[in-house]
């Protein structure tokens, strides 16, 4: 016959000792800071999933305008041409009826010629023509350039997969597309390095080049005030280093900038976001950003990437730190 064997019971709080209790309220303690740690990545990694998801979702919004304007852009360009050599040869045609102007017999006719030329100033026509065409073809490739740089920084139509590609034609696009914010800020000075093409993915790239500009010319608080974009190699990695004169960051805050939502600017003027993803997309590249800066007298962030990604990338990098290394 079988005998029901009875589990021993838990000892009632009353009946531990002070050493048990601390025990349990030690394990409780942990296991509530291991949880709010979790909570916290989790949360985090919702925020830099979200944005994520707005910034391609503005890409592709950026992707289907720059189509749109590219089309009739296209035909205005091929009309534009077409209407240069229309306006050539009347130009051949009225050059010919000014030489026989002199053979006209009836004063009637001759005088009516004269007059309407001296009403509509022929001379100052023929001048300024060609200058409005010269003007408006400049325009019209401008606008085409500003379409081209909004592909090229969205690059919605590509693939997200790695691409070997030039650095300077990624900062050069996002120049064009953030002018506006700088334009009216600061001069921007480009000292570009001979650097070779880096495996990468561009369009993430160009959000990190976006953000530091964008925030360089924010930092600005001058009339006028100057970025300068500067670019080297060392060794079998290249860098990017974007720098202002600005009002620099103060010591305390230095080794939070890159935390999420973390920010120095007024409420409603930044999400704290901004700098935190470019971090993550440097560190998904194998690479590093480190900072260095001083009040009043502005701020520096470098870049630094592999030329080339290894067959397993390793994407772990370093803290973020103050640039304590020598810099070429």
């Amino acid at each position: 016959m079988n005998t029901l064997q009875t589990l021993p019971a838990e000892p009632t709080l009353a009946e531990m000792s002070d050493a048990q209790i601390r025990a349990i309220v030690g394990e409780l303690l942990q296991a509530n800071k291991d949880l709010k740690t979790l909570n916290a990545r989790l949360s985090d990694a919702q925020n830099k999933l979200m944005q994520s998801e707005k910034l391609a979702s503005i890409g592709q919004l950026a992707a289907g305008v720059a189509h749109e304007i590219n089309n009739p852009i296209g035909f205005i360009f091929s009309n534009f041409g077409t209407l240069e050599q229309y306006l050539g040869d009347l130009f051949d045609i009225l050059q010919a009826y000014e030489d026989a102007e002199a053979s006209i017999q009836d004063p009637t006719v001759l005088m009516r010629l004269r007059t309407l030329k001296s009403e509509r100033d022929l001379a100052y026509l023929k001048d300024d023509i060609p200058t409005l065409m010269h003007e408006s073809r400049d325009g019209i490739q401008r606008v085409r350039k500003i379409v081209q740089d909004l592909k090229d920084f969205s690059r919605v139509d590509a693939r997200q997969e790695w691409e070997t590609v030039s650095l300077h034609h990624g900062i050069d696009s996002t120049l064009n597309i953030v002018n506006n914010e700088i334009k009216y800020k600061a001069d921007v000075i480009k000292e570009y390095g001979d650097i070779p093409e880096v495996q990468c993915l561009p369009s993430e790239l160009n959000q990190v080049f976006m953000n530091l500009l964008v925030n360089a010319a924010h930092a600005i608080t001058a009339e006028r005030g100057t970025i300068r974009i500067r670019t080297g190699t060392h060794g079998a990695h290249v860098w990017v280093e974007v720098s202002d004169n600005g009002c620099g960051i103060a010591p305390e805050n230095l080794a939070r900038i890159f935390d999420p939502f973390f920010t120095t600017k007024p409420v409603g003027k930044g999400t704290g976001l901004g700098l935190s993803l470019s971090y993550g997309i440097v560190q998904k590249h194998g690479g590093r950003m480190e900072v260095c800066s001083e009040l009043g007298q502005g701020t520096s962030f470098r870049v630094t990437l592999p030329i080339q990604q290894p067959p397993v990338a390793d994407t772990a990098a370093p803290a973020p730190a103050a640039l304590a290394e020598s810099r070429p």
